[in-house]
């Protein structure tokens, strides 16, 4: 058995400062191959790395790091400054007005307000509108484009790439990645659920906070956690204005053949 084969799709790398991270590799493709492993990690964001888990983090020899965050989110907690890595900023929600996924967590500290936006089932309806923006926003498309572009050149990998929590804006590029490499939709929608897994627990304080300020958690969880119906939402928008997968890569993205042969490449192995 190699190591490749030993290797678990979806497995925490359980760096404690930076949660969600994980390697989106492993996964078998409908070709016969396999997502590399070592080349493209996911996570939430670095402003919280500490100098105990440098040595772990730095061991996964990353050469850049694509933040999908707004202006206001990085200049609010900007990411760790790493030596020699490459810092790619990409505002994938600039052209929203309501950007959901990077907003609703203001309301963490303020119960009220958290109820007044998401009470009643409010919650569900703000997440699909903020997917929908993520796939066909005019900021969007220009940011997956350089991060799908920037990906394809072998000096940016291994990359990592993250928006605060990790879970929308990254669940996005990530399983994008993975549909346009061929993994099948019960395996993308798989490493899209595991962030319930792999943030939740770390986001544990805040809900207790919030419980202690007189809040109901359970307001909180269509918004720390994904949910299908968040994944279902964008695929369809991505089938509704790009007709498929390929389509959104090509038309969408406008990139070029040799992009994606490139992605392919970078990205794929035998199995």
């Amino acid at each position: 058995m190699t190591a490749k084969d030993k290797f678990i799709p979806g497995a925490n790398i359980g760096i404690r400062s930076v949660p969600n991270l994980r390697d989106i590799g492993g996964y078998t493709t409908m070709g016969g191959g396999r997502v590399r492993t070592g080349v493209l990690y996911r996570s939430a964001a670095l402003c919280k790395l500490t100098d105990a888990d440098l040595p772990a983090f730095g061991a996964l020899g990353i050469r850049t790091v694509f933040d999908l965050r707004t202006a206001d989110e990085r200049a609010t907690e900007p990411d760790r400054a790493l030596p020699g890595v490459r810092a790619v900023a990409l505002d994938v929600l600039a052209d929203s007005a309501g950007a959901a996924p990077a907003q609703l967590l203001s309301v963490l500290s303020d119960p009220a307000a958290a109820s007044r936006m998401l009470g009643g089932g409010r919650a569900a309806p703000l997440f699909q509108r903020g997917y929908r923006d993520i796939v066909t926003l005019p900021s969007a498309l220009r940011s997956y484009r350089q991060f799908f572009s920037d990906l394809a050149a072998k000096a940016a990998r291994p990359a990592l790439f993250h928006c605060t929590t990790g879970k929308d804006r990254t669940g996005w590029a990530a399983a994008a990645t993975l549909m346009l490499l061929g993994v099948s939709d019960a395996n993308v929608m798989t490493d899209y659920l595991l962030t319930n897994r792999d943030l939740l627990p770390a986001l544990q304080p805040l809900l207790d906070r919030f419980e202690q300020a007189g809040g109901d958690p359970r307001l909180l969880r269509p918004v720390l956690g994904v949910e299908p119906d968040y994944l279902a939402t964008a695929i369809a928008e991505m089938h509704s204005r790009f007709g498929s997968v390929e389509a959104y890569f090509h038309d969408g993205l406008g990139l070029t053949g040799d992009t994606l042969s490139a992605l392919h490449a970078a990205l794929t192995e035998a199995s």
